[in-house]
């Protein structure tokens, strides 16, 4: 049986069981090692180990990111500057309408980068979700739907950035005239359906137009029935001593060190540095004023960063995932199984439903981009397909991936940032992205028919 084919039918084993049981780490392990033992018989056990070392120091940076960003969010809480951030925020967001369409905002606002706008609006807004009795998974969906969504429809993100980039090295690009990647982007931007509906979707669901759907609206009854914002299935993502607190902390412990990480991530487009100066910067805050002692600052800072050991456990072994179905030819064969379907007017329509496919079967969407296109636009090229649509296309499965994929980066960190099972993430967001999945299908049609 072809290896790819295989491929597959591991990935659909992963997410099956994952959804059906709710345990996500432990199917990516299992699935993992079924991959390795396919490709390496006997020595499965050896080469697997191999593979999840070279996973973690490829990716190191994210998974030292994660850990920073626990400390921060650590320092913080010990601080209660947050608090007095949420007695403030809750002054403008006095209902659920206000809180969310605040926290679309804010969405909005921090667009730089999807990892720092998830966790950065999380550390912001889950208290303020907390006393108006809003579910943390609607917090979580507003995370995640602000995130790559957002980054991608701007010109000056680190999406645009990568996809700029790697546009501009194709013949089918340049042959049309465009004078730079980022010009050809922006003439992609106004075709980014997926993006674009998901931000319309999460607009209409602020402003209680949407209706709450499957699993969001069971949400919505456990908080009405128990009171509970999250469910006994996250208990262990939340620190019970930090519920009581009053909000008696100085609002400037909370916003100086948020205005540096969103400041300098901005200024010099790098969350690593970003997040190192936050916590310098609570370190020049906290410590001369003893709301923190020298020996506690760094106990406190260790502590955040090993309560992100789970997060970092789930991303190691999502990668790799993503380099063993790689190596099974799982991308070769979707794309050998779609191009007998493939004409001008169908193929911006494909090339998003391959893109997606792909990114949410490996969870890797910058990668799975960057083996796709140099195979995808030379038969755009072929077929006379439009190149904005496209270009757009594979932008929209990108984000698509990013946004549904339950072990991506930023699903996992959506999660992360509302504090609740990623599972439970997964599952009350799904409807939401299966109704915009399938209008961009229908717009990519249409598009593709009369364009």
């Amino acid at each position: 049986m072809n290896t790819g084919l295989i491929a597959i039918f591991i990935i659909l084993f992963i997410i099956v069981g994952a959804i059906y049981t709710k345990k996500c780490v432990e199917f990516l392990i299992a699935g993992s090692l079924l991959a390795a033992l396919v490709l390496y018989k006997g020595s499965f056990i050896t080469e697997w180990c191999s593979v999840m070392q070279t996973a973690l120091a490829d990716n190191v940076w994210i998974i030292i990111i994660c850990g920073l960003f626990g400390s921060l969010i650590a320092l913080l809480q010990e601080a209660k500057g947050s608090f007095g951030f949420s007695k403030l925020v809750e002054k403008l967001c006095n209902t659920e309408r206000k809180t969310l369409l605040t926290t679309f905002v804010l969405g909005i606002l921090i667009f730089v980068d999807d990892y720092l706008n998830v966790l950065s609006i999380g550390v912001c807004m889950k208290g303020v979700f907390d006393k108006k009795k809003i579910p943390r998974e609607t917090l979580a969906y507003m995370l995640d739907s602000t995130a790559a969504p957002v980054c991608v429809l701007l010109p000056f993100s680190t999406w645009a950035v990568f996809y700029a980039s790697l546009f501009y090295e194709q013949d089918f690009i340049t042959g049309a005239g465009y004078t730079s990647g980022i010009d050809a982007y922006i003439h992609a931007i106004p075709f980014c359906f997926y993006p674009i509906i998901t931000l319309i979707i999460v607009l209409l669901f602020s402003l209680g137009i949407m209706p709450k759907i499957g699993a969001m609206k069971k949400a919505y009854q456990r908080v009405a029935e128990t009171g509970k914002v999250y469910s006994d299935a996250s208990r262990k993502y939340n620190h019970e001593e930090h519920e009581g607190y009053e909000e008696e902390g100085n609002i400037w412990d909370f916003i100086i060190p948020m205005g540096v990480l969103v400041g300098v991530a901005i200024a010099t487009s790098d969350v690593l540095v970003a997040v190192v100066l936050a916590i310098l910067a609570c370190f020049i805050l906290y410590v001369p004023r003893k709301i923190v002692t020298f020996d506690n600052f760094f106990n406190i800072v260790a502590k955040g960063y090993a309560d992100m050991t789970p997060v970092a456990i789930l991303l190691v072994v999502a990668f790799g995932v993503q380099t063993l179905t790689s190596d099974m030819g799982l991308a070769d064969y979707i794309i050998e199984t779609m191009t007998p379907l493939l004409s001008g007017a169908t193929f911006p329509m494909i090339t998003f439903i391959l893109v997606a496919a792909l990114g949410f079967t490996t969870g890797s969407f910058w990668g799975m981009c960057a083996v796709v296109t140099p195979i995808v636009f030379p038969l755009a090229a072929a077929v006379g397909a439009n190149p904005v649509l496209v270009m757009s296309a594979v932008v929209s499965g990108g984000a698509f991936g990013s946004h549904a994929c339950f072990y991506g980066d930023a699903t996992v960190l959506a999660s992360t940032g509302a504090c609740i099972d990623n599972m439970e993430h997964t599952m009350t967001q799904l409807p939401y992205v299966l109704i915009a999945s399938v209008l961009t299908i229908a717009a990519y049609l249409v598009c593709g028919i009369i364009m």
